[in-house]
């Protein structure tokens, strides 16, 4: 099977010297957001938490990928998260887009999947948020920590969620656990 990492290999091969025709050159350029992806998905997947498994649908679009996350601890343990991360292609002076396909009652996810975590913000007041020095390993252990020591609910994206846990944990909990049996199993 063909990969991209292969590809690549294969096309740095065949390039040679850059006396090479111009035209043609730049019709198998691969772009620097597909070179970054090799070096970084392999990182990734040598440091992957053990909360997660990560799935490539065609390994030779590493831009595209689904992230399950399976909490051990915590209001989401024992429920499964289905994650979609699409990488952009000015990737990495943008971030990552991520969605969470799983319908879930979070403070910092809404029901229709949008995430509120601090480093996939392009543009962040307080300094966390995007920088070209992040990688795709930043962002799934961001994700992850947010089953655990990032779930926010001082500053929730889901303000229905997080004033639920304020006026009654427990109540807060059986809907979790309600949310978790209906669609996240």
């Amino acid at each position: 099977m063909l990969t991209l990492a292969s590809k690549l290999k294969r096309d740095d091969g065949v390039r040679g010297p850059r006396a090479s025709n111009p035209a043609s050159d730049s019709t198998r350029r691969v772009s620097v957001r597909d070179k970054l992806l090799v070096k970084e998905v392999a990182e990734l997947e040598a440091n992957l938490p053990c909360t997660c498994k990560v799935n490539f649908p065609d390994p030779n679009k590493l831009h595209y990928f689904q992230l399950t996350v399976i909490p051990d601890e915590g209001y989401y343990q024992g429920g499964k998260f289905q994650f979609e991360i699409e990488v952009p292609d000015a990737y990495n002076m943008v971030p990552p887009k991520v969605k969470c396909l799983t319908r879930i009652w979070h403070p910092n996810i809404t029901e229709t999947g949008e995430i509120c975590l601090s480093l996939l913000r392009e543009h962040s007041i307080d300094g966390t948020g995007w920088a070209p020095t992040r990688t795709l390993k930043d962002v799934v252990w961001g994700l992850n920590s947010l089953f655990t020591d990032l779930l926010n609910f001082d500053d929730p994206l889901n303000i229905e969620a997080a004033e639920h846990h304020l006026r009654d944990k427990e109540d807060f909990r059986n809907k979790v656990e309600d949310y978790i049996k209906r669609y996240a199993r």
